[in-house]
């Protein structure tokens, strides 16, 4: 039986996103723990900014990952511990940072581009070996204002960049306009520059990888077009790499669970006029439960 609070539209079939992306659908073993579903690591937070770490971690929970830290780049914790989520664990960026102990990083939500940005992204760069590495928001910022950054960070392996398309313009030294004429050329040059997984976002978001090969996204409504939804679709990422889905499937299935979700608000007369981006989890987290226990056909 469905949750109350939610109801699936009509034009939303489950199954065939069962088929399209198997990882969400997968069963769970009964013998599963916390460390069988990863650890993610979520660097952002600047003074001002801590919303958008703690709705980035918040959502990789609700996404299934089993362990996720926050880190905030200020120089001390803004908070004992998030209300309604005191599962996330909280350290500053720095001391984040110099974890080994974590299945996948995202970067970039409310980071700010002071020094201390700089520095934590040179750190994570030289440390991320073949750790998965998702880039967002201020992330990206600072590699579109520094050449040695940018180089560092097409260097890494397992990379998933996640601009809007102001975001990608500044990366690719273009206007907006220019990305949005063509966003197919803008997705494959940014995939080819950073050697990254790229998530060119807007409507029909585009997944593009390295080699040219790319997905277009077909969920989604208007009711994304609000503060924070960006840094929830980074927590959701983050978290199916973190628990072992290869860099492009999770960016396609994150992007269309994401998308999906904000559909179910709108069927669930929760938006999309007055969306808030906490909202968006929860449903996310809703529907992939379908999806694992087959509740829909």
């Amino acid at each position: 039986m469905a949750h109350s609070a939610y109801y699936l539209p009509l034009d939303l079939s489950l199954t065939e996103a069962a088929r399209r992306f198997p990882f969400l659908a997968a069963p769970r073993a009964e013998d599963s723990h916390k460390g069988t579903f990863g650890t993610l690591a979520v660097f952002g937070g600047a003074a001002g900014m801590s919303g958008a770490v703690v709705l980035a971690a918040s959502a990789a929970l609700m996404a299934g990952c089993g362990k996720v830290w926050a880190g905030f780049n200020q120089a001390a914790l803004p908070l004992p511990f998030v209300a309604g989520f005191p599962e996330i664990m909280l350290a500053t960026a720095d001391t984040l940072a110099r974890r080994g102990d974590v299945s996948a990083r995202a970067a970039g939500c409310g980071l700010g581009t002071d020094e201390a940005a700089h520095a934590l992204l040179d750190t994570l760069f030289q440390t991320a070996s073949d750790t998965p590495l998702l880039l967002d928001a201020d992330a990206l910022n600072l590699l579109s204002q520094n050449e040695t950054l940018a180089a560092a960070a097409a260097k890494c392996a397992h990379t998933v960049i996640t601009p809007h398309p102001a975001e990608a313009a500044r990366l690719l030294s273009r206007t907006t306009a220019q990305v949005q004429e063509n966003r197919a050329a803008a997705a494959r040059e940014l995939a080819q520059r950073f050697g990254a997984v790229t998530v060119l976002k807007g409507h029909r978001t585009l997944v593009c990888r390295p080699d040219g090969e790319m997905y277009e996204n077909d969920s989604g409504n208007a009711g994304l077009a609000t503060a924070g939804s960006g840094d929830v679709l980074s927590g959701i990422i983050g978290s199916l790499l973190a628990q072992g889905c290869a860099p492009f499937a999770a960016a396609c299935a994150g992007v269309w669970l994401h998308g999906a979700a904000a559909q179910v608000l709108a069927a669930s007369a929760i938006g999309p006029a007055g969306l808030l981006a906490g909202e968006i989890a929860p449903a996310a987290r809703w529907l992939r439960n379908m999806m694992i226990d087959n509740k829909l056909k």
